[in-house]
């Protein structure tokens, strides 16, 4: 009898470390957005993720202004911005972005030259967000970016 228990304790034990090892340990299921508590220059910067058994499956990072017009859509400030630092929204929102789903929120993400400041704003708004996927609350979090 002991020996059945030992067995069963052991498959408990092996399936519970398994299933915590998939995406990063305690992501719930679903959808949640950290979203910047200010707007910054016309702009208002957020993330929004999909967690899918466990694991990061999308994530958008991106601004909207006050009438939701998004940033990577506005191809005047563009060509200003790529004119001026070398890069533009609709290049390092997705650098970001894809930072985050390949590294599932563990490890740190580079920094993309000519959008610091961006980087900055992103690396709160991964951490409000990450953690509103821990506690599987998917209501809008606010996040002072310090812009």
């Amino acid at each position: 009898m002991k020996r059945i228990a030992s067995i069963v304790l052991a498959l408990l034990v092996t399936g519970f470390l398994t299933a915590c090892g998939s995406g990063q340990a305690g992501l719930q299921d679903g959808y949640y957005t950290a979203q910047a508590a200010e707007y910054s220059h016309g702009w208002r910067e957020y993330i929004t993720i999909m967690v899918k058994d466990g694991s990061i499956v999308s994530v958008e990072y991106n601004a909207e202004n006050a009438s939701g017009f998004i940033k990577s859509w506005d191809t005047a400030y563009m060509q200003s911005m790529l004119d001026v630092t070398g890069t533009y929204p609709n290049q390092y929102t997705r650098f970001y972005a894809g930072q985050l789903l390949e590294k599932q929120g563990e490890g740190e993400i580079d920094a993309l030259t000519g959008a610091t400041s961006s980087y900055g704003s992103f690396q709160k708004l991964m951490a409000a967000v990450l953690e509103q996927a821990g506690k599987g609350d998917s209501s809008i979090v606010y996040v002072d970016t310090g812009h």
